[in-house]
């Protein structure tokens, strides 16, 4: 008889509390449901808004240099030019394509963007037309009217940018009015809590509310762009779980940030910050490390002669370059950041920079004679001015790099040092002619 009492009192007691443990339950899972929604959200930014950003950007440059290509075709004549012409033509086809492959581009107006590039090519082949019919004359309202088609399609593109980042501008709005949702119900759920509970069942929901409130507060600090307050939740519960996902994913968060605000916007690779971070850190656990600083011989005279918009190809070319020579030679944890201008860091290993650094001097000497005039191939140099107004010959551009390494086995953690004996060595190779690379192995300072 006392074993059926005991074991009825139980029963009560479990289905007295079986409502709390479902409150308590869908408490702790709410927030999980929602940071998933959250996380899709995110991910739908970063892999759909932010490539349509870029991707329109390019689209933009293409437009601008095949127009630049047209009006120099029309001055000079040049096969050669007409061919670079088309080719970037189709460089603007391809964005397109790429656009068109991603999930969410329903509402850019792809089709109209391709009509007017369409007919901007046709008003350039008209005019190529005439060129080659000397009998025909040339009237200038056709110039214009090709300048007119270009602003359309820019303006076209320009505003399609902007309607995409109101869209991101949105969607993060609704990241933040979808916590302050998840908030108000876990509230609900939490008072249910209380009103079912008694003394333990109040503090936890206490504890519950306290949780989902610095989420809450989380959440708003991210959604308003501030990354450096993760919320304070201390419980060892799925809440705290949740917490420490989320403050993880804050982390993260500020590390991209600070990356996407260092990044070069033209290279899109990792700017200084990043560079002296990780040298920084390498050399203080003591890694294997081949920091090497890289440098573009006679850039500025290749600007000044044919414009910041070849000088920008250039320095993209490069960056594919390098990004190229880790991949096919580096090793899984290389690097490469673009300081600025024509500057750029690499950072291998002692054992890699050899192959690293002859991969990117033949792929470099290979490439770069593309970017020059016929003309200007076969003289090898190009005549430039000096700031005081003196003309000199400009050999084709070439590439230098200096290399420091600590391969002795001796920790080397003074990045500032290494950065100055880098610089030194820079010096010493654009002292030489041609592509080379410097070596110096450094030893504790």
């Amino acid at each position: 008889m006392a074993r059926f009492l005991k074991f009825n009192l139980e029963n009560k007691i479990v289905l007295g509390y079986l409502p709390l443990f479902l409150v308590i339950i869908l408490t702790a899972t709410y927030p999980l449901i929602i940071y998933n929604k959250i996380s899709k959200i995110n991910k739908n930014i970063v892999e759909n808004d932010i490539i349509l950003i870029e991707t329109a950007d390019k689209m933009v440059d293409s437009l601008l240099t095949q127009e630049s290509y047209g009006r120099r075709y029309v001055i000079l004549k040049n096969q050669e030019i007409l061919n670079l012409f088309w080719q970037r033509s189709r460089e603007f086809d391809s964005q397109i394509a790429l656009i068109r492959s991603l999930p969410e581009q329903k509402n850019i107006p792809t089709e109209q963007i391709v009509s007017l590039h369409n007919e901007f090519n046709e008003l350039y082949e008209e005019r190529i037309e005439l060129l080659n019919n000397p009998d025909t004359p040339i009237a200038n309202e056709d110039e214009g009217k090709i300048k007119i088609k270009l602003e359309e399609l820019i303006n076209l593109i320009q505003t399609t940018t902007l309607n995409i980042k109101r869209s991101q501008t949105k969607k993060l709005l609704e990241v933040w009015a979808i916590g302050l949702k998840a908030f108000r119900i876990s509230t609900i759920f939490s008072g249910i809590a209380i009103l079912l509970g008694v003394g333990l069942i109040s503090l936890i929901a206490r504890g519950m509310l306290r949780s989902i409130s610095q989420m809450k507060l989380a959440i708003r600090e991210i959604s308003e762009g501030r990354f450096d307050r993760p919320p304070n939740v201390n419980s060892k519960d799925e809440l705290g779980e949740l917490a420490t996902a989320f403050g993880e994913m804050t982390l993260r968060l500020s590390q991209l940030e600070k990356m996407c605000l260092d990044a070069n916007p033209l290279t899109r690779l990792p700017g200084g910050i990043a560079i002296e971070e990780l040298l920084k850190k390498r050399l203080h656990t003591g890694y294997p490390v081949a920091f090497c600083l890289i440098d573009l011989d006679n850039f500025k005279s290749f600007n000044d002669r044919y414009g910041y918009a070849m000088g920008n190809k250039i320095i993209k070319a490069t960056a594919r370059i390098l990004e190229k020579a880790i991949e096919k030679h580096g090793s899984d944890d290389d690097f490469v950041g673009h300081i600025g201008g024509d500057d750029f860091a690499l950072i291998t290993i002692p054992n890699k920079y050899d192959i690293v650094c002859n991969y990117i001097i033949k792929e470099f000497d290979r490439t770069i004679v593309n970017f020059y005039d016929p003309e200007d191939q076969a003289n090898g140099y190009i005549i430039g001015k000096t700031r005081q107004n003196r003309e000199l010959k400009f050999p084709i551009m070439t590439i230098s790099i200096a290399v420091v390494t600590n391969s002795d086995g001796k920790q080397q953690t003074n990045h500032v040092k290494v950065g100055e004996i880098a610089a030194e060595l820079k010096e010493l190779a654009k002292s030489l002619s041609g592509s080379v690379f410097v070596v110096n192995r450094r030893e504790k300072e």
